[in-house]
């Protein structure tokens, strides 16, 4: 890196630390632990920090009453000062996911936590504009993930249309050397089309979409990627494109390899055999700062932790878990279920999940353990019906009404449900719109977004609904404890006996 650029790296890390101090003297902790702290995280020992005295006796309605949103806000500003101090945004592989985690790390291994940082590895694939024309006229495209980009040139060629589907040598004629490729999709991966085209001479793939609408959500796949770039349109625009004489095409795309870490803090007491993970994600996307998705589950979460304490009188040991690239596609939550051998599996009585627990026009909703509300995904695991009655008995106990979420695998819950742990969770709604039967619930605005601002620049501190992160707050430190304390009951997750008994 050049001498200015690498100045400004160190006025970038001094600013960062400056940032970090103050916000962990936001708010308190304890005595410190004695594992090692994560890259990039101040000395513990260089802070003095007013204790942080845990509930003791434990019990579900005082741990829920002792998590307070003034608290968990206070973790949320935190990660906003971070953000702003690094960019605008907290994605993993960047400099603000690393002091947020430094933060979240600090904080725990002075409450006494045993902390760890698991390191994972993944490639990000990073987009910005596209731009097809056809005959000078402008074609609405999408880059499929994990395309290569055009170098900052815009590439001219004539267009060839592909017979059949593009998935035999021979479909390819010798005129498409040089050209651009229009092909048909369907058949065989996106991947294999591309490198058919690449090899008979093509420069760039424009894949024609057999169904209405954009191609979206459409990827090569990280491994074995052509290294051309590779578009997708709709299926009304492939007439246009396959018949212009020329076609212009420009890509801003690149994949870089990420090395990242998650935060695992462990309860010093309790069962370690029979262990309470609860999660968030702790990264956010690269176009803001990732308040409601996800500074409000990590922050809450946080909190959780540091008022239940280091070495509650528990029955169970309760993991806490802080996901690195969730917005990368589950990568860290992924990389740790894959990491544990088959008598650490067994030792996992249940995971909750927290993700997005205030949006500014959000609603109550804890995902459909028991598959009874039929909404496109699939019961959890048996066991998860016990922890979707735990969270609706806790809303109906405050005269909240809550609905169910459906198990779509877009959260941190999936690894978990993949290996048959008993799932459950809190969400207060994305991208999708609030019906006129929601907003009759919980209020706000029918046809508008749950999360308006979801994955874009506005979702900072401004962008959080603290009624709604008030009420989940208290009901995580609730389930926490009343998991942590017991897992049996009528609505009980499977013992360790059961579970053993299921492996076979």
């Amino acid at each position: 890196m050049p001498g200015p650029h690498r100045a400004a790296e160190r006025g970038r890390s001094a600013r960062r630390l400056l940032v970090l101090l103050m916000a962990v003297a936001m708010a308190a902790t304890g005595c410190a632990g004695d594992d090692e702290p994560p890259p990039g995280s101040p000395s513990s020992a260089s802070m003095a920090r007013p204790p942080i005295r845990p509930v003791e006796p434990l019990t579900p309605d005082d741990l829920a009453h002792a998590v307070t949103v003034d608290n968990v806000m206070a973790h949320i500003r935190a990660l906003q000062q971070v953000a702003d101090a690094d960019g605008g945004n907290r994605a993993a592989g960047t400099s603000g996911y690393d002091a947020s985690l430094a933060y979240v790390a600090d904080r725990l291994r002075a409450a006494g936590y045993l902390v760890s940082t698991p390191q994972f590895e993944f490639p990000r694939f990073d987009s910005g504009p596209v731009q097809l024309g056809a005959d000078g006229g402008r074609v609405d495209s999408q880059v499929l993930r994990y395309s290569a980009g055009t170098g900052g040139e815009t590439l001219t060629a004539t267009p060839v249309e592909i017979s059949g589907h593009g998935c035999a040598d021979s479909d390819y004629p010798s005129a498409v050397s040089d050209s651009i490729a229009v092909i048909t999709r369907g058949t065989c991966t996106f991947a294999d089309k591309a490198h058919r085209a690449q090899e008979a001479g093509a420069v760039a793939v424009i894949v024609v979409n057999n169904t209405a609408g954009p191609l979206n959500g459409a990827t090569l796949g990280v491994d074995d990627r052509p290294s051309i770039p590779v578009v997708g349109i709709a299926r009304d625009s492939g007439a246009t494109v396959g018949g212009a004489s020329s076609v212009s095409l420009s890509v801003t795309a690149s994949t870089t390899p990420i090395v990242s870490h998650s935060v695992i803090a462990q309860t010093r007491t309790g069962d370690t055999d029979d262990v309470v993970v609860a999660g968030a994600h702790l990264d956010g996307v690269r176009a803001g700062p990732g308040i409601n998705d996800n500074a409000t589950g990590t922050a809450a979460l946080l909190e959780t932790a540091l008022r239940l304490g280091s070495t509650p009188r528990a029955a169970h040991a309760v993991r806490f878990a802080f996901w690195g690239a969730e917005e990368d596609g589950l990568v860290g939550s992924r990389s740790y279920v894959d990491s544990l051998d088959p008598a650490e599996r067994d030792a996992v009585a249940l995971y909750l999940n927290f993700d997005m627990l205030a949006s500014p026009n959000g609603g109550y909703f804890t995902y459909d353990g028991d598959g009874s509300a039929r909404l496109g995904g699939r019961a959890g695991p048996p066991g998860s019906a016990g922890i979707e009655h735990l969270f609706t008995a806790f809303f109906a106990s405050r005269g909240v009404p809550v609905q169910p979420a459906a198990f779509d695998g877009r959260s941190d819950h999936a690894p978990f449900a993949e290996i048959g742990v008993p799932v459950g969770g809190l969400t207060t709604g994305s991208d999708r719109e609030k019906s006129a039967a929601e907003a009759d619930l919980w209020g706000g605005h029918t046809g508008t977004a749950f999360d308006p601002n979801y994955h874009g620049p506005d979702d900072n501190v401004a962008n959080v609904n603290t009624g709604l992160l008030a009420v989940n707050a208290s009901a995580i430190g609730f389930a926490i404890a009343t998991y942590a304390l017991s897992t049996d009951g009528p609505d009980g997750v499977p013992t360790k006996e059961d579970r053993h008994r299921s492996d076979g």
